[in-house]
């Protein structure tokens, strides 16, 4: 019987024995599974991490891809423009050194014709403009600020009405200052506090001007270029060489002048001057697109003691210095609509308190001519009357 029972024991011993080592092998598949799956786990997420990487520099690169392709819509669109721009620039050359003609050409037969195509010029522009302001008085005189050297030239974008204000020290540097606002420059304490702008070339002179987001200034050297400059995105978009020989200073009191920038209502202009009409003062009507000269004028102006000029409606003002103490006056007027002649000249005294006005320009907006004046910079408001009513 104790035997009987030992063999039961026994036999009981081998399948407990059995069972544990069944329950550790399952154990172990157990551990060993859920290692696998730790392990699918982990990959799993890290592979989700990549793809969502690689999706967001797909993402960034599409954005780029379409920024380049803006960029090479905006270049491709502009290359016929700078292809007409130097087939024109090319055919002013050859004009300038071309081999006299071989044929006589009766004198009067000359004249008659250059007469009728500046007749038909002149028709041709007044078509263009229905302008017919012109300045009665000085309405009112602000002195904001003293920031600078003594010749400069201060402007908001005559052209768009962003409010902001454009300080140009000098009369040939490459960096120009940006305020937000007037008030932004009148609580400044410098220059400092402005925004810096890095043109790709200095600026010659004073004659800059801001239109529709873009400056347009001469370049400094020996060739006179004019530069379209995108203030938004901080290059040069243009350039044009200026279609006039053996320039001049514009005006004698500003000699770093040689092309004056002027905007108004009808849009960009040129005041300059040549040796071929030394003594006077020029006017060109600028195309703001595509830098092309529209048409120009000899003005009765003369250079000799002006300080600047200013358009206006299609009337330059020329500002002379007046033998009163501390006062400039405008005595010169040209109005290419020929509404007003030189003899309606308003008798208009600028309550000037320092030296000579460096830069005048005006803002058809607010009708108002921001000056500089020996590094003050001034606001005057115009008082303007009808053409018709002089």
């Amino acid at each position: 019987m104790r035997a009987l029972q030992l063999l039961v024991l026994l036999l009981f011993g081998l399948v407990g024995a059995q069972q544990q080592a069944l329950m550790d092998y399952l154990e172990r598949r157990l551990l060993a599974i859920e290692d696998r799956i730790s392990l699918w786990h982990d990959q799993t997420s890290r592979y989700a991490s990549e793809l969502r990487e690689f999706k967001q520099q797909m993402v960034a690169q599409l954005e780029g891809l379409d920024k380049t392709k803006e960029v090479l819509r905006t270049e491709l669109d502009t290359v016929g423009t700078r292809v007409d721009r130097v087939e024109r620039e090319m055919d002013y050359l050859e004009t300038q050194n071309g081999v006299q003609p071989c044929v006589d050409v009766d004198d009067k037969l000359v004249e008659q014709q250059v007469t009728v195509v500046k007749e038909r010029n002149k028709a041709k522009y007044s078509k263009l403009t229905d302008c017919s302001d012109m300045i009665s008085s000085i309405k009112a005189m602000k002195i904001l600020k003293r920031v600078g050297g003594t010749k400069g030239m201060w402007t908001k974008d005559m052209g768009a009405a962003t409010g902001k204000v454009y300080i140009f020290n000098g009369t040939d540097d490459n960096t120009l200052y940006e305020f937000g606002s007037v008030r932004d420059l009148t609580s400044s304490q410098g220059l400092s506090s402005a925004t810096s702008i890095q043109l790709s070339s200095s600026w010659r002179g004073m004659g800059h001007a801001v239109y529709k987001h873009h400056l347009y200034y001469m370049k400094d050297g020996e060739e006179t270029r004019l530069i379209k400059f995108d203030l938004q995105k901080s290059i040069v978009v243009d350039s044009a060489v200026f279609p006039a020989k053996n320039q001049l200073p514009v005006y004698s009191l500003n000699p770093e002048t040689y092309i004056d920038l002027a905007v108004d209502e009808e849009g960009l202009w040129a005041i300059f001057a040549t040796q071929e009409n030394e003594r006077h003062i020029s006017l060109a009507k600028v195309d703001p697109k595509t830098l092309d000269i529209e048409q120009t004028w000899d003005t009765p102006c003369v250079r000799e003691n002006a300080e600047v000029a200013f358009v206006i409606c299609g009337t330059v003002y020329v500002v002379y210095n007046s033998k009163l103490p501390s006062r400039s006056r405008i005595q010169c007027v040209f109005d290419v609509s020929d509404m007003v002649t030189n003899d309606d000249a308003p008798h208009v005294y600028f309550p000037k308190r320092y030296g000579t006005h460096s830069s005048l320009k005006y803002s058809p907006m607010e009708q108002l001519l921001y000056a500089w004046d020996d590094g003050y910079q001034i606001l005057y408001k115009l008082q303007m009357k009808k053409k018709l009513e002089v």
